[in-house]
């Protein structure tokens, strides 16, 4: 029996919560897998990572489409469970984790609220997470897909066309995983301080000042605003062209690119 090509990410986290790393060729989607596992211990730290999702999902129940063999599609349940009232900032943890690693891989990366990882204003990565609430705590999911290898058609009926890891540089998606699951081992603490997460999202997404186009929930017209600040709950804090001031929620808008 041949081993996954991921088996030698688990043995080098030998020690640490994410030594758990399973494999599947296709599954409909890594985060509705994961979300069966929540709540119990036995799969505290597991990654669950998919050559092929036949129903992978961004925000808002968006599909995520991705060629087999060219993403790297993954979700890791959270060694602990983190504060319910601050679930909110986990993706933002992620997203920092992710880009961090890809820079290590030499594809710098900007970080695009509320979500994504874009080059060039191409989207490259995108984070969902998925949680299962008792009370005070929540179990959570954190799924990830990263675009790594262009092939031909990758961006067929993809609008606006992705970006790839390729084309900035050369990058194996097993050691690219193995960097992002180092980087959520080292980061673990910062969950419990949502204030320092913040502040290093605002700076690695480059905030203050950088232009957003918003589309709100039922409007058919996006607006043009510069973005300020992240808000305590994962707003985004923006002034619109006209000097007003306000706060973007997470649930009723998106982000265009």
């Amino acid at each position: 029996m041949h081993e996954h090509p991921y088996a030698g990410v688990a043995a080098a986290l030998a020690g640490t919560p994410f030594s758990d790393v399973r494999y599947v060729e296709r599954t409909a989607s890594t985060n509705a897998d994961a979300a069966d596992l929540l709540g119990d211990a036995r799969f505290a730290g597991r990654t669950l990572v998919a050559e092929h999702q036949t129903l992978g999902k961004g925000r808002k129940g968006r599909t995520w489409v991705a060629g087999a063999g060219t993403s790297l599609l993954f979700t890791t349940v959270l060694p602990e469970p983190v504060a319910t009232a601050t679930l909110w900032i986990v993706p933002f943890w992620a997203a920092l984790a992710i880009g961090g690693a890809l820079e290590r891989h030499g594809v710098a990366a900007t970080l695009h609220w509320p979500n994504d990882l874009l080059i060039e204003s191409r989207k490259v990565g995108g984070i969902l997470c998925v949680s299962r609430v008792s009370g005070e705590r929540a179990s959570v999911g954190v799924g990830a897909g990263i675009n790594v290898h262009r092939r031909a058609g990758a961006e067929q009926n993809i609008e606006p066309p992705p970006a790839f890891c390729d084309d900035v540089a050369p990058v194996d998606r097993a050691s690219l995983l193995l960097s992002i699951l180092q980087g959520y081992a080292s980061e673990l603490g910062a969950l419990a301080d949502p204030g320092r997460i913040v502040r290093a999202w605002e700076k690695a997404a480059e905030l203050p000042g950088r232009r957003y186009r918003i589309l709100k929930d039922g409007t058919q017209t996006p607006f043009e605003a510069t973005a300020l600040a992240l808000a305590n709950g994962g707003g985004l804090v923006v002034a619109r062209d006209d000097g007003a001031r306000e706060t973007i929620s997470l649930a009723d808008a998106r982000a265009l690119r």
